[in-house]
């Protein structure tokens, strides 16, 4: 959710510039591209840039087109063929063997609904939500209804859906946010049209347990994703915002304190990093009854092992000990403290999102596109 933090910021310093800006956004991909459907970058009245829609190559024609669209007060849709020639020509050729449909909204700040509107929404809570997008592959020249409603897990809504595409998309969405995954439907009404339901997640909230020197390559690095950090220790000379000015908060307290002073989500995530063996193994006594999705601790195995041992054995325990990360990180050859932070996030991230962390290489496609086909869906208009 960094990207849409930083597009919503650079927005708001434009607006105080005076500028008019645009938001390109992938809505398709077919085949392979650099970047995924959600993709997202601001486009300010001066060139600058925020956020990416590509690895650079597709950058500045979308600014072309983006100043277009400011000047018309209109969305249009933009489609890259990385294979074509003719692209190649104009500088925006990728190899990546796909088709890139770019979505481009100039955002009229007199519209309570446009999409930096609605990022902020979501941006607000700490909810799930999906973003829907409406535009036209087969008539570019038909309205391109863009960014038009977010809707939260609880139902809350913001904007509307055009009186073309009806109600049904409402339930694809509600499946979309039971089911956290996206989607790409297509709804052939008077003309055809695809909706593009994108599911927006809260940012990883970390929870460092324990301020020493190793902890703060770890917050330093957890900022730099985007991520909610908070610090926990029980030593005030230690946990302070001299040494560790990025974290978002700083709770000193004993271990039984700690959950009293957080508000934990399906989306908070722990490291304990304390180097005292007592207070992790109080501080884990307290965590293991939670639904957590990520426990990390440092530490050899066997030290893990004797702290689990001597916690008593309880069914929340036994059902929740396979989210315990220990010695937590990833096999990388670490050593040093920003080696071994690096081992430690790229694990939080690879279980967040179900991955195992194998070589790339071994893959025969980076990403799955099973979630984002694109499925038809013939409806009355």
């Amino acid at each position: 959710m960094k990207e849409l933090h930083d597009i919503v910021n650079a927005y708001n310093a434009a607006c105080k510039r005076g500028e008019k800006t645009a938001v390109a956004t992938v809505v398709l991909v077919e085949g392979s591209s650099y970047r995924r459907a959600g993709a997202r970058m601001l486009v300010a009245e001066n060139g600058q840039l925020t956020g990416a829609i590509s690895g650079g190559c597709l950058e500045g024609d979308a600014l072309r087109k983006a100043r277009l669209a400011m000047h018309q007060q209109k969305p249009m849709l933009v489609t890259y063929d990385t294979n074509d020639e003719d692209d190649a020509k104009l500088g925006v050729q990728l190899g990546c063997n796909g088709i890139i449909h770019i979505l481009i909204e100039p955002v009229l700040t007199e519209d309570a609904n446009n999409p930096i509107n609605l990022f902020k929404r979501f941006l607000s809570k700490r909810e799930k939500g999906v973003m829907i997008t409406i535009f036209n592959i087969a008539y570019k020249l038909e309205p391109q209804f863009g960014t038009c409603l977010f809707m939260s897990e609880l139902g809350e809504t913001l904007g509307s859906v055009p009186d073309v595409i009806g109600s049904n998309i409402l339930t694809d969405a509600f499946a979309v946010l039971k089911n956290a995954n996206a989607a790409v439907k297509t709804y052939c009404y008077q003309n055809e049209y695809t909706c593009f339901i994108e599911l927006l997640q809260p940012a990883v909230s970390l929870v460092v347990v324990g301020a020493g020197n190793d902890a703060i390559p770890l917050v330093q690095m957890a900022k730099i994703l985007g991520w909610q950090v908070t610090l926990v220790d029980g030593r005030p000379n230690y946990n302070t915002n001299e040494r560790f000015p990025l974290a978002d908060e700083h709770i000193i307290a004993r271990p039984e304190e700690v959950l009293s002073k957080l508000n934990v989500d399906s989306r908070t995530v722990f490291m304990l990093m304390t180097h005292n063996y007592n207070y992790d193994q109080a501080l884990l006594k307290c965590l293991l009854p939670l639904e957590l999705p990520y426990i990390g601790i440092l530490g050899p195995k066997k030290r893990l092992d004797r702290i689990l041992s001597e916690i008593e054995e309880t069914d929340s325990v036994n059902r929740n000990i396979e989210h315990i990360h220990g010695p937590a990180g990833l096999d990388l050859g670490s050593e040093n403290p920003e080696q071994i932070a690096l081992s430690i996030l790229s694990e939080i991230q690879a279980v967040l999102n179900g991955r195992n962390a194998a070589p790339l290489k071994k893959k025969a496609v980076i990403h799955d596109r099973a979630q984002e086909s694109v499925i038809v869906s013939h409806v009355a208009g």
